[in-house]
C-alpha cells in the first residue's frame, strides 16, 4: 500500500516506523530537514521537505496515486486542509487526520462532510484510555479493549499477593477461576513457555489473558473492597493527557491529585476539573512535595509530562517513597526498553497506544481493530467474520479445525451481545467478531489470509 504521511513530529515519526514495518511504501512530508534526514537513515521510506498543506508539495509527494493519506501535523487546521485537498484535488481513497480539538472529535459527521476525513486518530485520547485501563486493572502491565470494550486482553504480572500465585495451569486448565477469562500465554524470565506442560504460577510471571471486561471489573472491585484500599491516584503533569486522565478517573470515583509545574496551567486545571480533584503547583521530582502529599498512600502514580527524563525520575522517586504502582509515559523507545524490569512497573509508549487505531486501515481482510503487545513483539487483532461456508476458511469450522500458527490462538469471540471464551469444539459463525492473539506478530499475515473470503463471494 502506498501511504503518504504529513508531519514528522513525535506522532508522525512513530506512525512511520510502525507502517514501514508493515512493508508499505511510505512517503513523509515535513518542513524539518534534520528530522526527515534522521528518518530516512533509519527506515526504508521517502521524504519530502515542504509544507504538507500546499497542493504543489502534495503533488510532489505523489498524492495523486497514493492509497492512504495520514495527516498528523501539529495543528488540527493543517490536518483538515490536507484531507480536504487530498479528497477534492487528488482523489485519495482514504484520508485520516490527527485531531486534538474536542468539538471535532465529537462531531465526526462535520469532518466527513466538510473536510473529507474518513477517520481520526487522537493520541491524547488513545493514551488516556490506555492509562485508565492500567489503573483499573491493578496488576496489569498492558490492557487493550476489543468488541466495543466488551472484551479485554491484558498482561498481568504475578505479585506476592496475587490471587493467582501458585495457581496450576496446563493445556486443560487455562480458564481463570470463577470464569473471568482465559490464559493465552505464560512468559517467565522473558521466555514464552509451552502451555501443554504443567506449571505453577510464580512471582514475576507474566500472563496474557482474554477477559470479559465486565466480569473482570466486578472481580477487581470485590478484591478492592476486600482489601479496603482507597482508590487513590497521583498524576504528575497537567497537560492534555494529565487533564483528560484526571477528569476520567474523578468521574469513575477515584481520589485524584494532579501536580503541574506551570502556575497559570494550575489555575486553568482548577477551573476545568471537578472540585474533588486536588491541583498542586510543583514538580513531580520534588521529594518534599511527594512526602507532604503522602505519596506512600497512593495506589497508583502516573507521570505524563512532556519530558521523558522527568517522567522516569519522578516515577522512580515515587516508587522509592512507597507508591504501590508507578506508570511512566516514555516516548523514546530506547528509554522505554531500558526501564523494562526496573522499579517502574509500566512504561507506556504513546506510539504503541495509538498505532492500533491505524492497523485496520493498512491491513487486508475484515479487520476491525488491532493492537501491539509486549513491546511490539505480540499482536491482537479483531476480525469480523464474513462470507459463508463455501467462501470462508473459518465459517462453520470448529476452533480445533482452524489451522492457526503455533504461536497464535483464538482468544475470544463476540457473538451478538454474547461473549464466548472458545473451547476446541466452538464453531465460528458468520457475523462473529473473533479476537486472535499471536505471541509472534510476524505470523499475523498468515492469519489475515484465513479470514479473507474468496472473490466468488463478491
Amino acid at each position: 500500500m502506498k501511504i503518504l504521511l504529513i508531519g514528522a513530529g513525535r506522532v508522525g515519526s512513530s506512525v512511520a516506523e510502525n507502517l514501514v514495518s508493515e512493508k508499505n511504501d511510505i512517503t513523509i512530508v515535513d518542513t524539518n530537514k534534520i528530522v526527515l534526514g534522521y528518518l530516512q537513515e533509519r527506515f526504508d521510506l521517502q521524504t519530502i521537505c515542504g509544507d504538507g498543506s500546499s497542493p504543489d508539495v502534495l503533488a510532489q509527494a505523489g498524492a495523486e496515486d497514493c492509497d492512504l493519506i495520514v495527516a498528523c501535523a501539529a495543528t488540527d487546521a493543517t490536518n483538515l486542509v490536507v484531507c480536504k485537498l487530498a479528497k477534492d484535488m487528488f482523489n485519495v481513497p482514504r484520508r485520516i487526520a490527527r485531531i486534538r480539538g474536542h468539538y471535532y472529535a465529537q462531531h465526526p459527521d462535520i469532518l466527513q462532510e466538510q473536510f473529507g476525513v474518513d477517520s481520526i486518530i487522537s493520541p491524547e485520547s488513545s493514551v488516556t484510555q490506555y492509562l485508565q485501563g492500567l489503573i483499573e486493572f491493578p496488576d496489569a502491565l498492558q490492557v487493550v479493549n476489543f468488541a466495543d470494550g466488551k472484551i479485554s486482553i491484558a498482561i498481568i504480572k504475578i505479585s506476592k499477593r496475587s490471587t493467582l500465585l501458585d495457581y496450576q495451569i496446563d493445556e486443560n486448565h487455562l480458564n481463570l477461576p470463577h470464569g473471568r477469562g482465559r490464559i493465552l500465554e505464560l512468559v517467565r524470565d522473558g521466555e514464552s513457555l509451552p502451555l501443554d506442560r504443567l506449571f505453577n504460577l510464580k512471582v514475576g510471571d507474566e500472563l496474557v489473558l482474554a477477559m470479559d471486561t465486565t466480569e473482570a471489573m466486578k472481580a477487581i472491585a470485590s478484591l478492592n473492597r476486600a482489601n479496603k484500599r482507597a482508590r487513590s491516584v497521583m498524576i504528575a503533569g497537567g497537560g492534555n493527557i494529565g487533564a483528560r486522565l484526571a477528569l476520567a478517573l474523578s468521574n469513575a470515583g477515584y481520589n485524584v491529585r494532579i501536580i503541574e509545574q506551570d502556575r497559570e496551567r494550575c489555575k486553568q486545571l482548577a477551573s476545568l476539573l471537578p472540585e474533588d480533584v486536588l491541583v498542586l503547583h510543583g514538580n513531580g521530582t520534588d521529594e518534599s512535595l511527594l512526602l507532604s502529599e503522602n505519596v506512600d498512600e497512593m495506589d497508583t502514580w502516573v507521570a505524563v509530562t512532556n519530558d521523558d527524563e522527568d517522567n522516569i525520575m519522578s516515577s522512580l522517586l515515587a516508587k522509592r517513597l512507597g507508591a504501590h504502582k508507578v506508570i511512566a509515559l516514555i516516548a523514546r523507545r530506547a528509554y522505554g526498553e531500558l526501564m523494562q524490569g526496573s522499579m517502574i512497573d509500566v512504561a507506556v509508549s504513546p506510539s504503541q497506544a495509538t498505532i492500533g487505531a491505524l492497523l485496520h486501515e493498512v491491513r487486508q481482510g475484515s479487520i476491525v481493530r488491532g493492537h501491539r503487545l509486549r513491546r511490539g513483539d505480540a499482536e491482537v487483532i479483531e476480525f469480523e467474520v464474513v462470507g459463508d461456508e463455501k467462501s470462508s476458511n473459518v465459517v462453520g469450522r470448529s476452533v480445533e479445525d482452524i489451522r492457526l500458527p503455533s504461536s497464535a490462538q483464538i482468544a475470544a469471540i463476540l457473538r451478538g451481545d454474547q461473549i464466548v471464551i472458545p473451547q476446541n469444539d466452538t464453531v465460528i459463525e458468520k457475523g462473529d467478531h473473533v479476537i486472535v492473539y499471536a505471541g509472534n506478530r510476524n505470523v499475523m499475515k498468515r492469519i489475515e489470509k484465513l479470514f479473507q473470503v474468496s472473490l466468488l463471494f463478491f
